[in-house]
Parts: C-alpha cells; sequence; structure tokens
C-alpha cells in the first residue's frame, strides 16, 4: 500500500512547480507578445488492491474494484496562444499581428526563431531587426534617406524618398504559421523554435490561408489577465497547504501507533 506521505509530497511539488508557471506569467505580464503557460497535471500509477470484476463468487462479480492512487505530476506546461490586447504605439516600425502567426527572425546559430513581439528597429545599415538585433525573414532594409515608412495589412513595405512622389516597396514581411502552435519550444528572448511536435512552419502571406494579418503602428501586449493569476495562485497555495497538513496528519497518526503498540 503507498505510503500516504510519499502520496502528500507529490502533491506539495506538483503545486510548488505550478506556482513558478504562475509566477513566470506574472513576470511577463507587460513583456510584449508573451503567451502565458498552464501547467497540467495527471495522476500517477495506481495500485490495484481489488480488480473491479473479480469473481467474488462462481455467479458474481465485484462492481467495483480498490485502487489507491499514488499521487500526482505537472505532465506538461501549456502556452496558450489566445491574442493579447493591442497597444498603440504610433511607431512605424512596430507592428501586431492580429490573428495566428509569427514574425521570423534569424538567429546567431543560423536558426529561424519565431516570434509574436513586433518591436523591430532598424540596424546601423538600415536592416528591419527584432529587439535583440536579429534580422527579420526575409531580410527588408530600410533606406537611410527614408521620410516615411509604410507596412500594409498584407505585409508589404514601402518607403517615400526625396525626390520621388511615388512610394517605394522594399520588401514584404511574411507570416510562419504552424499545425500546433503549443508544440513550439520556447527559447526565451520573446522566441520559440519548431519542434516535431509542432509541424513545420508553413510561411504565407499576412492575411491569406489561415495566417493574420498585420497591424502597423502597434504591439500585441502579453494575454496575462492578472486577476485570474492571483486567483490560480491562491488556489495552488491552498492546494499547497492542504498537502501540508495531510502530512501533518498522517505523521500524528503513525506517531500515535508507535506510542501506544
Amino acid at each position: 500500500m503507498p505510503d500516504a506521505l510519499n502520496v502528500a509530497k507529490t502533491g506539495l511539488n506538483a503545486q510548488q512547480e505550478r506556482m513558478s508557471v504562475i509566477s513566470n506569467n506574472l513576470a511577463n505580464v507587460n513583456t510584449v507578445g508573451f503567451k502565458r503557460d498552464r501547467a497540467n497535471f495527471e495522476t500517477l500509477l495506481y495500485q490495484d488492491l481489488n480488480q473491479s470484476g473479480a469473481q467474488t463468487s462462481q455467479n458474481t462479480q465485484s462492481p467495483t474494484g480498490l485502487a489507491i492512487g499514488t499521487g500526482v505530476r505537472i505532465v506538461s506546461s501549456e502556452k496558450l496562444y489566445s491574442q493579447g490586447s493591442v497597444i498603440n504605439t504610433d511607431n512605424s516600425l512596430d507592428m501586431n499581428i492580429n490573428g495566428d502567426g509569427f514574425f521570423q527572425v534569424l538567429m546567431p546559430d543560423g536558426q529561424m526563431g519565431y516570434t509574436r513581439a513586433g518591436n523591430f528597429s532598424k540596424s546601423s545599415t538600415g536592416q528591419l531587426v527584432s529587439a535583440n538585433g536579429y534580422p527579420v525573414e526575409p531580410a527588408i532594409t530600410i533606406p537611410p534617406n527614408a521620410q516615411s515608412i509604410s507596412i500594409s495589412r498584407d505585409g508589404i513595405v514601402s518607403v517615400t524618398v526625396p525626390g520621388q512622389a511615388a512610394a517605394t516597396v522594399v520588401g514584404n514581411l511574411q507570416i510562419a504559421t504552424f499545425p500546433n502552435n503549443g508544440g513550439l519550444q520556447p527559447m526565451g528572448q520573446n522566441l520559440a523554435m519548431a519542434t516535431g511536435a509542432s509541424g513545420a512552419a508553413v510561411i504565407g502571406t499576412p492575411g491569406l490561408a489561415g495566417a493574420g494579418s498585420i497591424q502597423q503602428g502597434s504591439l500585441e501586449s502579453s494575454n496575462v489577465n492578472v486577476v485570474e493569476e492571483l486567483v490560480n495562485m491562491i488556489e495552488a497555495q491552498r492546494a499547497y497547504e492542504v498537502n501540508s497538513k495531510a502530512i501533518n496528519a498522517v505523521d500524528s497518526m503513525q506517531k500515535f501507533l508507535t506510542q501506544n503498540t
């Protein structure tokens, strides 16, 4: 029979890990493009002391069994990719994706990173880069004498330069979508990497084939709901306290047995 102390201990560990997930959500409440995490729990193995359907006589069977659980654990932390609220910045290089999809940035190791954070800037050569200086893919370079920058909802980047009445197209932004956003691997720096669980990236034009459209001059805030996270935090704290009391109760019971046997 499983030790009740160990069962309660698994509850303490699970709630402590859940609290870490909640704390990370709250810490990133002001992080552009951040998607909150949710801890998913699962039961540990059960010990069957009496099997359901076992023969109780020649003609009868037990309608229920006796199975003692051995505890709980967190099986995964899942990113929830609901849309965050829009923050208007009036910065021409700030972009928000309305709908599904990710911007692509080329990381220093040559791998492709995916992000919802559209707070882009220009490098010393005029190339469009992320807040960490990683170039946006496909590469887009803004001329040094550009007077204004315009980005359409379908990702066409155009600029106006002195001496030209018409705007000049300097590049086209593309959006990456995935069969399973939850399978992306968070890497820090507002970036995620594709995995076998996420499936291969599908590159397309913003606003077409399920990809979100681009809104210039705005950013997507995190989708963390502070009130909801505080409720989750209180719930995790109470569950931790209950498991702690269960350990104290079992310890008192064992002390009673020891002193009276």
